[in-house]
């Protein structure tokens, strides 16, 4: 395969790993309502675990890992696995699915922000203007009115959904740090170690991690009470979020750089909104769509192939 193709595949990858991330930030709002967070996450890494315990197995042709990498590998799964799934969780119980696609939309920021501090890489006029573009495309969404559910609500329950919106909104932002965190420190696990390799051992740490919170939530919980629809959900956030997103990711990094990989992450809010008013309910005016398209745009900066110099 070409150097071309190589890099088309990785923003295949990289793009799709977004959405699917944020198809599940947005389908977990069902979710939160049905099953206790910390409860959905442990079911979440334990399916997703299932899946793929036959990619622990280190691979003949890959070296031992030293202690770097190992707390590399923990930190990965602490900050991109753990803390984004309690901080996404509990956040997007409180807001709105579309308000968590706003604040996510700083991701790319971050990211290239980050990537700059500890990995030293050199951030391309055009990357930045590409994240620009996509931070203000989806900043825009901060001037439209907030989406409503297609099911109305009282005046008090409108009262105590905005009285608990700010804290939902500052955990949304904790998991847009954790997450840009995550793409940091995968550019340099893949390094390293290979996609599944990584998916893998992380997604086992976060099994640990969350164990004895899932262990005690589900003592208490009526595992009888939960509609089949939402066990079917829960089956495709546990393989999306724990499997076909990391190693989409980790595959994509392989090749593209993090800061320009962390464009891709406009996807992320991108998805989560038109999920949310597709299949939740809420609504998307103009000004949003408008800001769609800017963000969009900004992907296509950020992918367009340079002129080679001399």
């Amino acid at each position: 395969m070409s150097l071309g193709a190589n890099r088309l595949a990785a923003y295949a990858c990289l793009a799709l790993s977004m959405s699917l991330v944020g198809s599940y930030v947005a389908l977990s709002k069902p979710m939160v309502a049905a099953i206790p967070v910390f409860l959905l996450a442990w079911l979440r890494f334990g399916i997703g675990g299932l899946a793929m315990v036959h990619w622990l197995r280190k691979p003949a042709n890959e070296l031992p890992m030293s202690g770097h990498t190992r707390r590399l590998v923990f930190l990965e799964s602490f900050l991109g696995n753990f803390l984004f799934s309690i901080c996404m969780l509990f956040g997007v119980s409180m807001t709105s699915a579309v308000s968590a696609g706003v604040i996510m939309a700083a991701i790319p920021a971050v990211v290239a922000l980050l990537s700059r501090v500890f990995l030293h890489e050199r951030i391309a006029p055009r990357t930045w203007a590409a994240i620009a573009c996509a931070g203000l495309g989806i900043g825009l969404l901060a001037l439209a009115k907030p989406g409503s559910s297609a099911h109305g609500t009282d005046g008090s329950a409108a009262a105590a959904d905005a009285a608990r919106a700010w804290l939902g909104n500052l955990l949304v932002f904790g998991a847009v740090v954790c997450e840009a965190s995550y793409a940091v420190i995968g550019k340099k696990l893949t390094g390293v170690l290979g996609p599944k390799r990584i998916t893998s051992m992380i997604n086992l740490w976060g099994f640990l991690l969350v164990t004895p919170f899932g262990a005690w939530a589900a003592l208490s919980f009526d595992f009888g009470s939960v509609q089949p629809g939402i066990w079917v959900l829960l089956v495709f956030y546990s393989l999306a979020a724990s499997v076909w997103t990391v190693w989409l990711w980790m595959t994509g990094l392989k090749v593209v750089p993090a800061a320009q990989g962390g464009v891709f992450t406009v996807m992320l809010p991108v998805s989560a909104a038109l999920v949310a008013v597709f299949a939740l309910g809420e609504s998307l005016s103009g000004l949003q769509l408008l800001a769609f398209g800017l963000a969009l745009v900004g992907v296509v900066l950020a992918t367009l192939p340079v002129r080679a110099a001399a």
